[in-house]
């Protein structure tokens, strides 16, 4: 578990920190500027490392996991995003997402993991995601002139494609980890 499970951590801390960093740029092309940040590209990689994890390792370990990569987006964010009020609510409203999201996607795909391969990632990908969402955009961004409700959506409507297009390293890398 050594090698591969701090390479996992690490990514996790680096997942968090670019997401954090990426979900205050819109994009601005196609008209796009209030409906999708570029975070919502990075993002769900975070699923796909949490995943790898407790299948490879079983839920504890992935647990762990998140557990350093949210320290990782607290400890950067503490340090390096709090410039204006919208910085630290994206920081506050990071942090609760990721905790609840993440380790509700654990406990989901520990109860899918004995169904068809592709049915715990989705699942807890998608439902993880849904919670992050909703959790993130509402403490980050309710109550000023940001559109986070559009954003949110466009958001989700760009982590539900990802989560299914992770499905392809996910099985691909099956075969990298060892079996819980």
């Amino acid at each position: 578990m050594n090698r591969l499970f701090l390479l996992l951590s690490f990514l996790m801390g680096v997942i968090v920190l670019a997401s954090n960093y990426l979900v205050q740029f819109p994009i601005k092309y196609y008209g796009l500027e209030e409906i999708l940040t570029y975070g919502a590209f990075s993002y769900p990689v975070a699923f796909l490392i949490t995943d790898l994890a407790n299948r490879s390792y079983g839920k504890v370990s992935a647990r762990k996991i998140v557990y350093f990569g949210f320290a990782v987006g607290i400890l950067f964010s503490l340090g390096a995003f709090f410039y204006d009020l919208i910085s630290i609510r994206i920081a506050i409203g990071s942090g609760i997402a990721f905790i609840t999201a993440q380790l509700l996607d654990v406990q989901i795909f520990d109860k899918l993991r004995q169904k068809k391969w592709f049915v715990a990632p989705l699942a807890s990908s998608f439902i993880g995601s849904t919670v992050d969402t909703f959790i993130f955009f509402s403490i980050s961004f309710y109550g000023t002139a940001i559109p986070w409700i559009s954003l949110s959506l466009g958001d989700l409507s760009v982590k539900i494609f990802v989560a299914l297009v992770m499905l392809i390293p996910f099985r691909l890398l099956l075969g990298t980890f060892k079996a819980a």
